[in-house]
């Protein structure tokens, strides 16, 4: 064999091998603000149903539910519904205001026109009363029998529709929060946003109770004369069966309404300047004050009447002592002191601490329901029968609950060790705080783990509908809100 022919074999080799060699990887970036935009298009343009969604669905998109089975014409609001995932492209979108590549700017793009999207369907969601209701109906029919806003009022005396607003399970809150940042993003410019979440704060501030309280809804505002400012006490006694009634209107803090309210007050008031806002959240940590109960059991119930006495809500929500909502208003109200530096609010917190050491079970948890006095756990039966025995309690709630009393008691520590310029800095917006980059590892699983469609599938059963249901693939909001988010901080580099 010449020399020639020798080259020229080895050229044939070479070029057959770059050929036949596996195209190199695109960059992890260009991968993920890719797989961004293809996973906002799915869920805006094959997902969400006029502009809005729902919690789950099947992975063929034939069925869905919320908090029940729903069909094509109605959305839900609580959380992971319409508001968070509309939150979660909105953050998104500002996370990549400054990611370079063709691809970040299409999913820039993607990203708001599906937030436009998702406020839009809030905007055509909220009731006349100013907040919102679970859900949202846009079958005509069924439309019709709720007092939405943009929507023409029935003629007088025709049928009544429904129209209390709701802070119960973060919905009317997290759709105002939404809506604000929102706003914020689109620099206060579209107007029918602009309205409809200053109407809805409006609403807010005009349902608060003159001690800083809510109910768990409104349909109307209270009469500030009607209602006087009192402390927290024990009542003389209370009925060991369920009475019923609206409890919904008595002051409360079930499912943690009231941080819920307070954070989507201190995030309007910064966006837009306005003190009321703040001070109505201030307002509301002076009522958690105001609630904490005496000794022997300094903590808190979950709802109040209106001379501040524990009492029923729902017919397993019996006037006692709450570990589980007492715990969260701890929280709030080391969010507080960082947010106002008054050491009133700081103060509260050791107390109820060192009550609920003394009252953790066995297992190191604490009881939902501590009975007023004797500090006895309380629970039902499946009857619905008050109890002292957990032998036999229904399964749809947490008749006991996880301990947080050891972080709780760090986090008091640690701010009170705090100097004001350090506290300062905690109040800094979430957005500007220092975050840890996200893991490479975790974005090429998301990615991976996308289908062809854009689609995060995975293993799961539809829980509203029937034990006969086959289902066994779904798609989750819950995983699409983290996924989209993570991705979104690994092309802002954080």
């Amino acid at each position: 064999m010449t020399y020639r022919t020798k080259l020229t074999c080895v050229a044939v080799l070479l070029y057959a091998a770059a050929f036949s060699a596996p195209a190199e990887e695109a960059p992890l970036k260009d991968q993920a603000a890719k797989a961004l935009g293809r996973a906002v298009t799915f869920y805006r343009h094959k997902v969400a149903a006029h502009g809005g969604y729902v919690y789950r669905y099947s992975s063929d998109l034939a069925k869905r539910e919320g908090e029940g089975k729903v069909g094509l014409d109605t959305v839900w609001v609580e959380p992971p519904g319409t508001p968070a995932v509309g939150m979660a492209y909105v953050e998104a979108y500002e996370r990549l205001k400054e990611a370079a590549g063709p691809g970040a700017a299409e999913a820039r793009a993607a990203l708001l026109e599906a937030a436009r999207a998702a406020g839009e369907c809030l905007v055509r969601g909220q009731l006349r009363s100013g907040g919102w209701a679970g859900s949202i109906e846009f079958a005509p029919k069924t439309r019709a029998g709720h007092a939405y806003r943009v929507d023409t009022p029935p003629k007088p005396g025709g049928k009544k529709q429904r129209n209390v607003s709701t802070f119960d399970d973060d919905k009317s809150q997290s759709a105002i929060r939404f809506l604000v940042r929102l706003d914020q993003t689109l620099a206060f410019k579209d107007e029918r946003v602009h309205e409809a979440v200053t109407f809805a704060l409006e609403s807010v501030l005009k349902a608060q109770y003159p001690n800083g309280a809510w109910g768990q809804g409104w349909e109307e505002f209270p009469d500030p004369a009607k209602y006087p400012v009192k402390r927290a006490g024990y009542p003389q006694s209370w009925p060991r069966t369920y009475p019923g009634g609206r409890y919904w209107l008595y002051y409360t803090f079930n499912d943690n309404a009231v941080a819920d309210t307070i954070e989507t007050l201190l995030l309007a008031s910064q966006v837009y300047g306005e003190r009321r806002y703040r001070q109505a959240a201030l307002k509301a940590g002076e009522f958690i004050l105001l609630a904490q109960m005496p000794d022997p059991q300094p903590a808190w119930a979950q709802q109040y009447d209106y001379d501040m006495r524990p009492v029923w809500a729902r017919k397993f929500e019996p006037p006692a002592i709450s570990g589980a909502e007492s715990q969260g208003l701890l929280r709030t109200l080391m969010r507080l002191y960082v947010e106002t530096g008054d050491r009133k609010f700081l103060a509260a917190v050791p107390p109820a601490i060192a009550y609920f050491r003394r009252s953790l079970l066995g297992d190191g948890r604490l009881a939902r329901f501590y009975e007023l006095r004797t500090n006895k756990p309380l629970y039902f039966t499946r009857k619905y029968e008050l109890t002292y025995d957990d032998s036999d309690v229904p399964t749809h709630y947490s008749f006991k609950v996880s301990s947080g009393l050891d972080g709780l008691s760090r986090q008091c520590d640690k701010l009170a060790a705090m100097s004001p310029e350090q506290l300062a800095q905690l109040r800094r917006p979430s957005a500007d705080r220092p975050q840890a980059k996200a893991p490479e590892a975790q974005v090429r699983k998301a990615i991976a783990a996308m289908d062809e469609r854009g689609a995060w599938v995975e293993e799961g059963k539809l829980r509203y509908h029937g034990a006969d249901d086959d289902t066994r693939r779904v798609i989750e909001s819950t995983t699409f809100i983290r996924n989209i988010t993570l991705l979104a901080r690994y092309l802002a580099g954080r």
